[in-house]
């Protein structure tokens, strides 16, 4: 079972979700997006909760307001980091994220610290809480489908975006054709090159007609 909540301090909403246990934060750690977010209470055991951001957005470009969003709901589901008045929230890319063998369940360490980002929680905020509370939905998703599905949009788009490169490259290839020929012309066009039916100043014509009689 999946939480799923809606950040709506953005338009158009990020999703939030976190695992119902520690059991299936191992199956969301298989099948995660690579754009998504991980957020955890530092030093305390919470739960597990993870953005999921636009395709693109980095996570130093996520609004604050959003992540303060996801900070509270760690805080809220975490017995001793609910009760104590502040703590640190850790997050990072959940590519960072690493599970090793001899880790516990629901255990997770990061490939690389300097990836990761501390926000201080100072207080349980209510009215944020009851803003994403009304928001919560209860899923049995197939996280393997949903992972398969995006990784297929993004294929697609990648697909797309090759296209689009190869048809900008053929138009501009095509466009210096077309410069390269006008210029060929012009030079061949010039004073020196050109012939006129106009007598030059000074011809004498009526030599010139007798000659010809």
């Amino acid at each position: 079972m999946v939480f799923y909540f809606l950040s709506k301090v953005v338009d158009p909403p990020m999703i939030i979700y976190m695992g119902i246990d520690k059991h299936e934060n191992e199956e969301l750690l298989k099948w995660g997006f690579p754009e998504d977010v991980w957020f955890h209470v530092e030093d305390m055991s919470s739960a597990h909760v993870y953005l999921r951001p636009p395709m693109g957005m980095s996570i130093d470009d996520i609004p604050k307001e959003v992540i303060a969003d996801c900070a509270q709901l760690v805080k809220a589901n975490s017995i001793q980091g609910s009760k104590t008045p502040s703590v640190r929230v850790i997050y990072t890319p959940f590519p960072n994220l690493m599970k090793t063998p001899d880790m516990d369940v629901g255990q997770v360490g990061f490939h690389d610290g300097k990836k990761s980002r501390i926000v201080v929680v100072e207080k349980k905020d209510h009215d944020i809480l009851r803003r994403l509370n009304k928001t919560k939905e209860e899923k049995n998703p197939n996280l393997r489908e949903e992972k398969e599905a995006r990784d297929r949009k993004e294929r697609q788009e990648m697909r797309k975006k090759r296209e689009e490169e190869r048809r900008l490259e053929k138009e501009k290839i095509e466009r210096a054709k077309k410069e390269e020929e006008l210029r060929s012309y012009q030079s061949i066009m010039t004073d020196e090159n050109m012939k006129t039916n106009k007598l030059e100043e000074g011809f004498d014509y009526k030599a010139f007609e007798d000659d010809f009689m």
